[in-house]
C-alpha cells in the first residue's frame, strides 16, 4: 500500500463539496461541506446557490483534508477532480481549483468522470471487488445500469428516459411535505408503513434495463388529490412505504435482469439512492437468491465524495492518462 500514489480528490458536481486524500484503498481523510440547509427552502438544488457555496467551501475543505490526512500538499502524487457530469457552475469551481493546485505543485492533474467515481466507491472498502460486474448507479441526477467488463471498459445497458430515481424521491417528498432531500425523508417516513397498502405503477416493464419515474410522480399526486377530495387520505407512512417500494422494485428488478443476461457473479452499486435501507435489503435478498456477490459501499461513500474521485483518479494515473491543461468540464459527460 505504501507504494501506491497519494491522491487528492475533489468532488463538486452538485451540492456537496467533497475532498479526500487517498492512498491505494486507504482513505486517509474525507471531508464534506453539505449544502442541504441552503437548498432546503427551495425544495431542490439551485445551481447558482450551489456554485457560490462551493467557492466558499473549497479552499478550507482542501486544507482540512490535508491536515486530517497528516500530509503536505508537496507530498501529493496527483490531484483529481470531477470533470462531469453535473451542474456546470458547480463543476467549474472544484475542477478549476484542483487544476490550479496541480499546476502550482507541478503534479499531474486528472479530470474524473463522476459516474466512474461511483464505480470505484465499493473498492475503497472492499479490495476484493473487481469487474466483471453489473453496477446500479442511482442518484438525484442519474439512474443507470452499467456492465463493468473490466476497469475502464464500461457498457451502459440502460438509463432513465426522464426523472432519475433520486429526483423522483425529491419531487414526491416535496409534494408530500416531507422536505429535502427526499430520499432520506421518505426512507424515514416509510419505516412504519405498509409497502403493500397502495400499488403504484412500475414503468417500462417491457424494457429490461431502462427506467422511467416521472409517471410515478404523477400517479402519486393524482392518488393523493383524489384521496383528499374523498376524505380518505391513507396514513403518511403507508404512502411513503408504497412510493419507496415502487422505486426500489424497479431498480432491483432491472439490475438483476442484467445479471441474468450477462451471467456475472458480482453486483455493485453507487450513488446517493444506494443509501436507502429498503433498496440495500432487497438487493441483498436478490443477490442471495441468484447466488452472486453484492458489493455496496457504506452510505457515506454512496453519496458524492472526494474519496471515490481520488480512487478513479489513481486508476487513470496508473494508466498514464493525465488530463491536458486545456480540457474543460463537461456537464453532459457520458460514461463509456
Amino acid at each position: 500500500m505504501s507504494n501506491s500514489p497519494l491522491i487528492l480528490g475533489v468532488e463538486t458536481s452538485c451540492d456537496e463539496t467533497g475532498v479526500a486524500v487517498v492512498r491505494g484503498h486507504e482513505i486517509l481523510a474525507s471531508v464534506m461541506a453539505s449544502q442541504i440547509d441552503a437548498h432546503a427552502r427551495f425544495g431542490g438544488v439551485v445551481p447558482e446557490v450551489a456554485a457560490r457555496a462551493h467557492v466558499e467551501a473549497i479552499r478550507p475543505m482542501v486544507h482540512l483534508a490535508l491536515r486530517q490526512a497528516g500530509v503536505h500538499s508537496d507530498q501529493l502524487d496527483a490531484v483529481a477532480a470531477t470533470r462531469g457530469p453535473g451542474l456546470v457552475g458547480a463543476l467549474m469551481v472544484g475542477y478549476s481549483f484542483a487544476k490550479a493546485m496541480a499546476w502550482a505543485l507541478g503534479t499531474p492533474f486528472i479530470g474524473v468522470d463522476h459516474m466512474e467515481g461511483h464505480l470505484f466507491a465499493p473498492r475503497l472498502e472492499d479490495g476484493s471487488f473487481e469487474p466483471p460486474a453489473i453496477v446500479l448507479l442511482a442518484s438525484g441526477g442519474h439512474s443507470q445500469i452499467v456492465y463493468a467488463k473490466r476497469w475502464g471498459d464500461y457498457e451502459v445497458l440502460g438509463s432513465t428516459i426522464d426523472d432519475a430515481a433520486g429526483e423522483a424521491f425529491d419531487k414526491i417528498a416535496r409534494f408530500m411535505g416531507l422536505g429535502f432531500p427526499g430520499g432520506p425523508a421518505i426512507d424515514r417516513a416509510a419505516e412504519d408503513g405498509d409497502p403493500d397498502s397502495i400499488r403504484f405503477p412500475r414503468a417500462l416493464a417491457d424494457r429490461p434495463y431502462h427506467f422511467s419515474f416521472s409517471g410515478l410522480k404523477t400517479s402519486v399526486v393524482t392518488y393523493l388529490e383524489k384521496a383528499k377530495a374523498s376524505n380518505s387520505v391513507p396514513p403518511l407512512p403507508d404512502v411513503a412505504a408504497a412510493v419507496q417500494e415502487a422505486i426500489v422494485d424497479v431498480l432491483v428488478a432491472k439490475t438483476f435482469n442484467a445479471v441474468d443476461a450477462t451471467g456475472v457473479q458480482r453486483v455493485a452499486g453507487g450513488g446517493g439512492v444506494l443509501a436507502n435501507r429498503r433498496l440495500r435489503a432487497k438487493l441483498q435478498e436478490q443477490a442471495d437468491k441468484h447466488g452472486v456477490a453484492l458489493h455496496l459501499p457504506s452510505p457515506a461513500l454512496c453519496t458524492d465524495n472526494g474519496a471515490m474521485i481520488a480512487a478513479a483518479g489513481e486508476f487513470r494515473l496508473e494508466r498514464g492518462e493525465v488530463t491536458p491543461w486545456n480540457v474543460d468540464v463537461s456537464s453532459s459527460l457520458r460514461l463509456g
